[in-house]
C-alpha cells in the first residue's frame, strides 16, 4: 500500500512567542494548506501583539546544521524564507539553497516588524539583493519593502521591474499599505505584469499577515500549482485568514489560520441544534 505525504517545505524565520508571526504562523499555515513544516529558526524575538521589545540572531553555524539536517533526511518541496536577523544568516541561508535550485524558494522580505521595529541586526537590503533574490523563484514584498529594495524606482511597478532584474522569476508586490480602497496585489513575472487581484480592505491591523501569505504561496507552490494559480490561492486562503482574525492581546489582530475548521465546527453545531 502506497502511503502519499505531505510536502515538506523547509522554513527560515524568527520564534514569535505570541504565535501571532514568524515560524508558527509559517507552521500553522502550512499545516493549514496540507504542507509540513520544518521549522529553521534564524532568531528569538522578544515581542507582543503591539511589537518587537528585543531579539536575538541564531548563529549562523547553526541556522546550517538545522537546515542541512532536514535536507539530508526529508524530501523537501519548496523554501521559505522569513525573518533572517542577520547578514550571516542570510549568506549562510543562500548558500544553502544554492545547492537546490530544483526546489521553489519563497522569499518574505523580512526587514521590519509591520510596527516598523527592525528585524536584523544591521541593513540587509543589498545582501538580499544579491544573494537571496537572484535565487528567488517568487517574492512578496509589501509595498515599503518593495521601495526600500528598489529605491531608484519611482513607481512601484518600476520597482517590480528592478526586482526582476535582479533575478527572481515572480514578483507579488501587495498594498495593503496603499491608500487604495481595496487592498491592490499584483504580480509581476517575464518582464511583465501577470495578473491583479483586488481585496476587500478590512477595517483592522494584524500581527502575522506577511508571513501567512508568503508561507500560503510556499504550499501551494510545494503542491505543484501553476504560479497565477499558487499566488491566487495563497491570497485566498490569507484573506480569509484575516477575515476571521483573532485579537488574543492588546494590539493587532492574528490572522486565524485555521478558520475553516472553526467554520466547519460552527456548521456541525448547527446540524445538532437542528436536529440532523
Amino acid at each position: 500500500m502506497t502511503t502519499s505525504h505531505p510536502p515538506v517545505v523547509l522554513v527560515f524565520g524568527g520564534n514569535d512567542a505570541t504565535g501571532g508571526a514568524g515560524l508558527q504562523a509559517d507552521i500553522l499555515t502550512l499545516a493549514s494548506l496540507g504542507c509540513h513544516a520544518a521549522p529553521v529558526i534564524t532568531a528569538i524575538t522578544v515581542q507582543d501583539t503591539i511589537g518587537v521589545k528585543q531579539f536575538t540572531s541564531t548563529e549562523s553555524g547553526l541556522v546550517i546544521a538545522q537546515a542541512r539536517a532536514v535536507l539530508e533526511d526529508m524530501p523537501v518541496a519548496a523554501f521559505k524564507t522569513g525573518m533572517l536577523g542577520s547578514i550571516a544568516n542570510l549568506t549562510a541561508i543562500a548558500g544553502i539553497v544554492e545547492d537546490y535550485p530544483e526546489i521553489p524558494l519563497i522569499v518574505d522580505p523580512v526587514m521590519a516588524s509591520g510596527q516598523g521595529d527592525a528585524l536584523a541586526e544591521e541593513p540587509i537590503e543589498d545582501a538580499l539583493r544579491a544573494l537571496l533574490l537572484p535565487q528567488a523563484t517568487l517574492i512578496t514584498p509589501n509595498s515599503l519593502e518593495a521601495r526600500r529594495l528598489a529605491p531608484d524606482a519611482d513607481t512601484l511597478d518600476a520597482c517590480a521591474q528592478q526586482l526582476l532584474s535582479d533575478g527572481c522569476q515572480f514578483v507579488l508586490i501587495t498594498g495593503t499599505h496603499e491608500n487604495t480602497p481595496q487592498v491592490i496585489n499584483r504580480l509581476y513575472g517575464n518582464r511583465r505584469l501577470l495578473d491583479t487581484f483586488a481585496w476587500d480592505r478590512l477595517p483592522d491591523s494584524y500581527h502575522g499577515s506577511g508571513c501567512t501569505l508568503a508561507s500560503a504561496c510556499a504550499a501551494t507552490f510545494a503542491h505543484g500549482f501553476d504560479p497565477v494559480d499558487a499566488v491566487a490561492e495563497a491570497q485566498d486562503f490569507t484573506w480569509n485568514a484575516i477575515k476571521h482574525g483573532l485579537r488574543l492581546g492588546m494590539g493587532q489582530y492574528i490572522p486565524d489560520r485555521l478558520y475553516w475548521a472553526r467554520s466547519e465546527e460552527e456548521e456541525d453545531g448547527a446540524h445538532d441544534d437542528d436536529g440532523a
